[in-house]
């Protein structure tokens, strides 16, 4: 074990983990964030989807030693008041069933619209193929990208 400071969400977070501990478990359990989720544990899910430096990885498979010295954003570092764009459009029309992966999905939408701010359906089954919804909300998910890319445009006006 090593004292390692992880920059999660804008703040500093001081733990103890070894170098190889998945950043998922550093995230939940020594910086007590929750919002990330275990899904698979294999990169497979996509419910542990954060920003790394912009990039969207899996945390179940990063290992904390990836995160040193680099800005983590989990989605309760999204926005201040849960209002970003594409929080907004998961809002606006009910996305989640159960909800458990939808913090996954929603990190992925984000990076997805930063780097294709008017996707095409199959833009968007694309990126998004990676995340599992058990409930199968795929429809309303595609559906809320739009509608969030939608908000993006007129926020930029």
């Amino acid at each position: 074990m090593a004292i390692t400071t992880l920059k999660i969400n804008r703040k500093d977070y001081t733990v103890d983990a070894d170098e190889n501990m998945p950043l998922l478990w550093a995230i939940r359990d020594l910086a007590g964030l929750t919002g990330t989720k275990f899904g698979c544990g294999v990169a497979q899910c996509g419910a542990c989807v954060i920003h790394l430096d912009g990039e969207a990885v899996r945390s179940c498979v990063t290992k904390v030693k990836r995160a040193e010295g680099k800005s983590i954003t989990t989605i309760e570092g999204l926005s201040e008041n849960n209002d970003h764009p594409v929080q907004k459009a998961w809002q606006e029309i009910d996305v989640p069933q159960c909800g458990y992966c939808h913090s996954g999905q929603i990190m992925s939408a984000v990076v997805l619209l930063r780097e294709n701010p008017n996707p095409t359906d199959l833009d968007i089954d694309n990126a998004m193929s990676g995340n599992i919804c058990r409930c199968g909300t795929y429809p309303r998910i595609r559906h809320a990208i739009k509608i969030a890319a939608e908000l993006q445009r007129e926020k930029g006006k």
